[in-house]
């Protein structure tokens, strides 16, 4: 494996949003290719969001809000899950 700079993790973070050790892990599978890295992390993407798109959000939290006078009101739902 080539060694991997900071300076490449930080431009391939830069590049894609991804997370610091994912991009040190993408160079360090591509041997510090870029423009592999960069491929390289978004199949790797693609594949853990098809894992967690058939997953139930089922914690969360509803609340509502109604104004004085009874003619504006709202109504909110936030779903999250947990994984630890």
């Amino acid at each position: 494996m080539a060694e991997i700079s900071a300076k490449a993790v930080k431009e391939l973070r830069e590049r894609t949003n991804a997370g610091m050790m994912d991009c040190k892990k993408a160079l360090q599978e591509t041997d510090g290719d870029m423009e592999k890295a960069i491929e390289w992390l978004r199949q790797k993407g693609l594949a853990s969001a098809g894992k967690k798109a058939g997953r139930v959000a089922a914690e969360g939290l509803v609340d509502s809000y109604i104004h004085t006078g009874g003619r504006i009101c709202g109504l909110v739902e936030v779903k999250c899950e947990n994984d630890f």
